[in-house]
């Protein structure tokens, strides 16, 4: 098993469902959580998303908006292009302001699950190098 597999498919937000919409966009599976639901009063979207070990997204920027990340259990990486990898842990946090290129998911042998907070248009671009990706310890 997976290291910290147990946590994240207990999350307190639910594990969600397999996330096949922008499957495309990521390397490996996700599960997707909708906290808050979308009409004319809300424009920011709120949602938990899990991550299987190894899976991450593409990169990609938002526009007219931003997005935060809040990590709630596992361990995974964010990237803002320009600047070093980070580790992440439960209780991290990383904002990618507007237009901010960036990626994030899970460490090659743990489970990930981070809370979403974002508003705007999401541009989805190239993936991460997996050479590059595959040498983060």
């Amino acid at each position: 098993m997976a290291s910290n597999e147990a946590a994240v498919k207990h999350d307190v937000f639910g594990f969600g469902q397999e996330n096949p919409d922008v499957d495309h966009h990521f390397n490996g599976k996700s599960f997707l959580t909708g906290l808050v639901p979308s009409g004319d009063e809300i424009d920011v979207h709120v949602a938990s998303v899990n991550f299987e070990p190894g899976a991450h997204n593409n990169w990609h920027s938002h526009h007219d908006g931003y997005q935060i990340i809040l990590v709630t259990s596992g361990e995974g990486w964010g990237q803002i292009e320009g600047e070093p990898a980070r580790s992440l842990k439960p209780g991290d946090v990383m904002i990618f302001h507007d237009g901010v290129k960036h990626w994030h998911g899970a460490k090659k042998d743990s489970w990930f699950t981070h809370l979403v907070i974002g508003k705007g248009t999401t541009e989805w671009l190239e993936p991460v190098n997996q050479a590059d990706y595959d040498q983060l310890s």
